[in-house]
């Protein structure tokens, strides 16, 4: 397929795995990359140090394009954009946090830019950074969302009406189905996080990806408003905090309830009660892990045959 998105990152399909923490190391990367995606490693969870050796083993690993998603408010965001630049990453996926900041910076590195909104208003500021295309999540995503708990169903079109530059849409993809819907609302490209994470490269733990696979439709729940919306499987952890908020704990309380580390000890390390559990409503449809070539080639498989039976004067 050659349209904007393809086009942008010299890639085969309009496809996009989100970085993702706890799950999108350089083997997912990597992995994604060569079946003719666009790989992203997550840098929201790596040490500097941890990073450089991610995007160090995953040009060993591919000669195609792949790319870094940064969360803005990292409290190394410095370092991590030295980093990108000094082993010369082509492409970098930036979230939570002002575009101003760092798009002027990586673009004029020669990066392309990619930032992650969750509303038009973000989406038409993010065009005035000067970021190449944007990614519009819905609220059905995975991991931290936008207050506006606005659907991918009307983020998608509210978007594209507002600006010029690509759209990839995200929140509730996991099929070719879904990823066909999302065009005809006028994207160009889609991001895919959970459905990768129910693969062997991902670096998340066998038990969350188990957990994934066994979620069931109103498993997850956005939580921890007060804070930064987070969107997780219901566990022991989710109740208390379900508990703390009724009973009107402040954001301070609930700091100190959600503590250091929750969402490695959940992700990476298996803990499936007290952990963090961050993953997308789409789990739902999520019934078995395999490798993610295996996932992007069914994905471009159904999108293809779901477009040309819209088509048919049958349908």
């Amino acid at each position: 397929m050659n349209n904007r998105i393809t086009s942008l990152f010299n890639i085969q399909y309009p496809v996009i795995q989100a970085g993702m923490i706890w799950a999108s190391g350089w083997r997912l990367a990597s992995a994604v990359s060569n079946a003719g995606g666009l790989g992203l490693i997550g840098a929201g969870s790596m040490y500097p140090a941890v990073l450089r050796e991610h995007i160090q083993k995953c040009k060993q690993a591919t000669g195609k394009p792949f790319g870094v998603n940064v969360p803005l408010l990292y409290p190394d965001i410095d370092q991590l954009i030295n980093i990108i630049l000094e082993e010369g990453v082509q492409i970098v996926f930036t979230s939570a946090g002002n575009p101003k900041t760092w798009t002027p910076v990586l673009k004029a590195a020669g990066i392309k830019v990619v930032h992650v909104v969750s509303s038009a208003a973000f989406a038409l500021k993010s065009e005035a950074a000067g970021v190449d295309a944007v990614v519009a999540e819905g609220f059905e995503a995975g991991g931290h969302n936008g207050r506006e708990e606005t659907t991918t169903m009307v983020l998608i079109p509210a978007v594209c009406e507002q600006v010029k530059i690509p759209v990839i849409a995200a929140g509730g993809i996991g099929s070719g189905k879904a990823m066909a819907a999302a065009f005809a609302l006028g994207a160009s490209g889609v991001q895919v996080g959970s459905r990768f994470v129910a693969t062997p490269e991902a670096s998340s733990h066998i038990n969350f990806k188990q957990a994934v696979v066994n979620a069931k439709e109103g498993d997850t729940m956005l939580s921890l408003k007060k804070l930064a919306p987070v969107r997780l499987i219901k566990n022991n952890f989710y109740q208390a905090v379900q508990q703390a908020e009724d009973s009107g704990a402040d954001a301070n309380a609930l700091k100190t309830l959600l503590g250091r580390a929750r969402a490695k000890s959940g992700m990476f390390e298996g803990n499936l009660e007290e952990g963090e559990l961050e993953i997308g409503q789409v789990s739902a449809l999520i019934h078995d892990i395999k490798p993610a070539a295996v996932i992007l080639e069914e994905i471009w498989t159904e999108f293809r045959d779901t477009i040309r039976r819209l088509n048919s004067p049958d349908s």
